[in-house]
Formats: C-alpha cells, structure tokens, sequence
C-alpha cells in the first residue's frame, strides 16, 4: 500500500530500521488515509467533515480500533482501501508509540474537517500558513517525536514544521491545475506562480537547516530524499514541467544515498 500511494516516500521509509520503519509506516498511512478523505472528488463536504469530525473522536477513544472500522464501513463502496483499512495501519504502529501517532492523526482529521467545512478560504499568506500546517507541517512535528522516541534524536520542531510545509508547498505548485478544476484555490489573493514559488524556497531552506541540524542516523538519512526530491521538483517546475521523471527519482535517490 505504501508503495502505491506514494512515490516519494516508499524508498526512505523502505531503509528504516525496524521499528522506526513500523512506526512510520503506519504514521504515513493513517495520515494518507485521512487526506484522502480530504481530497475526495465524489464525496459532498458535509459527509467528509462529519468522517473527519468522527475519526477525529475515534482515534482519542478508549477503543480507537474498533471505532474507526465502525466509522468506516457504511462507506467502503467509495472511500479507497487506503482509507477503508486506516485501522490496519493504527494497528501497525508500536505500542510504545502509538498515542503520538493517534494524537497527530486525530489533529489532522480535526483541521482538515474544518478546512472543508469553511470551504478552503486562502486569502492571505497567514491562511496558506495554517493550511500547510495543517496537512504537512504537524507531519514535520510528529516525525520529529518519532525520531527522539526511537534512538533520542533531537531536533527542532519550528524547522520540522517547515520541513513539512516546504514538501506541501511544492506539491501545491505541482498540483495547481488540478486543484483549480476541483474549485480549490491554495494561493493566496493576488499570487501567481512567483509568489508561490518564493514561499516555497523559504520554506524548504528552513527544510535544509532542519535536516542540516540533525545528527547522522536514520532521521537524516530518511529526510534527506523527499528533501532532495522537493528541490529537484522546484527546478522542473521554474522551467515550465511538472513532475520528476521515474529515472530522474532513481537518480536523484541514488545520489542521495550513494
């Protein structure tokens, strides 16, 4: 599932350690199970909000396995089986961390809900902000908890959370065209693709201090990909493409961790 749902973020988690490699795994995939919520082109906001609201409570429940199957099964004809199998991946995380995971996961479920209920409104650079933060930034955040938890790896939660916005950003970069048929706009009033641009440079040099910070181990080795698969991305979009080549991934990975 992991490899279906995202190409950039399969081959990092793929060299984890154990342990860390579970507890990411299932990080990654509660939380891509949720988005997809978010994202969903045939379901009306009103359903994806009161999901998003349900699984927000669930996943603070004294039962959150079971609640969130029971959330979930009256839909399995539309969600997808990322989605629809979100208790397997709750299921995968270790105990020891599971709560960080369910506690990011519920945050996520909660600003995403709300973010639909008010219909995605960016007017200003401090919404884009908030947004980024919402679906990418508390991911910086909490990857930042995984690290210290599995071997004391300490670093920065400021530049963590930057890490994450600076990837969203280049996704919204990417995504424009996209996300404009669907009638979402992410910039904010009065951007172009040079304002956005901008933002995502400052972002993603915040990204380059974080991963800088880190001391060597499985933190930075892992953060160092999807960084470089960003920066890599930015200079295909500044000369009018939209996405890396599979070769240019393998490349550009394989540079990584020569």
């Amino acid at each position: 599932m992991l490899k279906k749902t995202s190409r950039t973020f399969f081959i990092p988690i793929s060299r984890l350690e154990a342990g860390l490699q579970e507890a990411v795994t299932a990080a990654y995939l509660c939380m891509r199970a949720i988005d997809e919520i978010e994202d969903h082109t045939d379901i009306p906001d009103d359903l994806k909000t009161e999901l998003l609201f349900a699984l927000h409570a669930a996943l603070q429940s004294a039962e959150p396995i079971e609640e969130i199957k029971r959330i979930l099964a009256p839909h399995k004809d539309v969600l997808p089986e990322v989605t629809m199998q979100l208790h397997e991946w709750a299921r995968l995380c270790p105990p020891s961390i599971a709560p960080t995971v369910y506690r990011y996961t519920a945050r996520m479920a909660e600003d995403m809900g709300n973010w639909v209920k008010h219909k995605w409104v960016i007017r200003t650079e401090q919404d884009l902000d908030r947004y980024t933060y919402s679906v990418a930034g508390m991911v910086g955040e909490m990857l930042s908890e995984l690290w210290t938890w599995f071997d004391g790896t300490k670093s920065d939660l400021v530049k963590a959370a930057n890490f994450g916005r600076g990837l969203q950003a280049v996704n919204i970069l990417r995504n424009r065209d996209e996300d404009l048929e669907r009638g979402v706009d992410f910039f904010p009033e009065g951007w172009g693709k040079k304002e956005m641009m901008a933002y995502t440079k400052r972002n993603l040099a915040q990204a380059d201090a974080y991963v800088a910070d880190l001391q060597d181990g499985p933190a930075r080795s892992f953060c160092k990909i999807p960084l470089a698969l960003a920066h890599a991305t930015v200079k295909v979009l500044a000369v009018g493409g939209n996405k890396l080549t599979r070769d240019s991934v393998l490349r550009i990975v394989g540079r990584v961790i020569g």
